[in-house]
């Protein structure tokens, strides 16, 4: 038998309003009538009608999250996260998959098309901020990259981020303080989608300079799309075309378990011969043999600063001006480097 309000109000000796004041978080309540409503509503196990007081607010109790890629792990394990912190707000989530493509992902913030939403938390890599600021009326939160603007803008939309270059820098110090000094970055991209390569190469480049080494063309190897068969797959043409690495960084995971491949394939020994980091510690990379060392985002606090602004958007600062959170990062130093 599901419990009314009114059940609740019964058994605690107050009124409907009351029961509703208490259920909604409502300060002004005397502390000893809050304390008989929340032990009605244990003893009969009542939980709120989150439908009928979403359709009260104009609301469906529905948000969306779009990203690129769910063949990408990275990707899998945000939306576990977001599909976490969005049941706190007792949200159901609609997961879409855009393929990094701008009409896909403008369709997406337009509003995953049919679907009623309150809100999208969106991982763009093609939408810029004219896309963006061409639509009106759905609360969007950004992952990622930012949206091309300017320098002191920070966009059309709250944005949580993580500081690329800076943990490209990192990573790349790391295999420096190594002795390695014949590093590889793979993973680089010159279409307008990839923002996060760029960021990556970046840091890169920086913590070569830092330590005094040449930056070497011939140890950037290009990767159209961030999968196992890529990583592999510039690994195998660095080494056909005589370049031999003494390090490999690769901007995600999932590059770095096919780089591992290929050295395997050839003989290369991990980490004697050439160390291996990747980019956004994946649960697949700490079974990976050797472990994978790299750089680990807080996909945890990503998510839930993603659901966090998306709820203040639909409550007290739907008009507060764009936020940009960036959130934590450390290397997670295992066997590959």
């Amino acid at each position: 038998m599901r419990h009314r309000l009114k059940d609740v109000a019964e058994r605690a000796g107050v009124s409907v309003k009351t029961v509703s004041n208490v259920v909604n978080g409502y300060q002004h309540v005397r502390a000893d009538t809050r304390a008989r409503v929340e032990e009605a509503i244990a003893a009969l196990n009542y939980r709120p009608n989150l439908s009928a007081r979403n359709l009260r607010k104009g609301r469906t109790g529905v948000i969306a999250l779009a990203v690129p890629e769910l063949d990408i792990p990275y990707f899998a394990e945000l939306a576990r996260h977001v599909l976490t912190a969005a049941a706190d707000h007792g949200w159901t989530v609609l997961i879409d998959q855009t393929g990094g493509g701008s009409e896909r992902e403008r369709k997406a913030a337009s509003g995953i098309g049919d679907h009623m939403i309150d809100g999208l938390i969106l991982s763009p890599l093609a939408l810029t901020a004219d896309h963006l600021a061409a639509l009106a009326g759905l609360p969007i939160v950004l992952l990622g990259e930012r949206v091309d603007h300017g320098p002191a803008d920070h966009g059309p939309a709250d944005h949580v981020v993580v500081d690329n270059v800076a943990a490209a820098r990192e990573i790349t110090a790391h295999l420096i303080g190594l002795g390695r000094r014949r590093i590889a970055a793979i993973g680089s991209q010159r279409t307008p989608e990839g923002a996060s390569a760029r960021l990556r190469l970046a840091g890169y480049t920086a913590a070569l300079t830092e330590a005094g080494i040449a930056y070497d063309d011939r140890l950037v190897a290009p990767a159209p799309a961030w999968h196992r068969a890529g990583g592999a797959a510039a690994v195998r043409n660095l080494l056909t075309e005589g370049v031999r690495p003494d390090a490999v960084f690769c901007f995600n995971d999932t590059l770095a378990l096919g780089a591992l491949r290929a050295l395997h394939e050839v003989g290369l020994r991990v980490p004697e011969d050439v160390a291996v980091a990747g980019f956004d510690d994946i649960e697949d990379g700490r079974f990976s043999i050797p472990t994978l060392t790299t750089v680990a985002p807080d996909k945890e606090r990503i998510a839930r600063l993603a659901v966090e602004l998306l709820a203040g958007r639909l409550g007290p600062d739907r008009d507060s001006p764009p936020r940009e959170l960036v959130t934590p990062h450390h290397l997670a130093l295992r066997e590959s480097a």
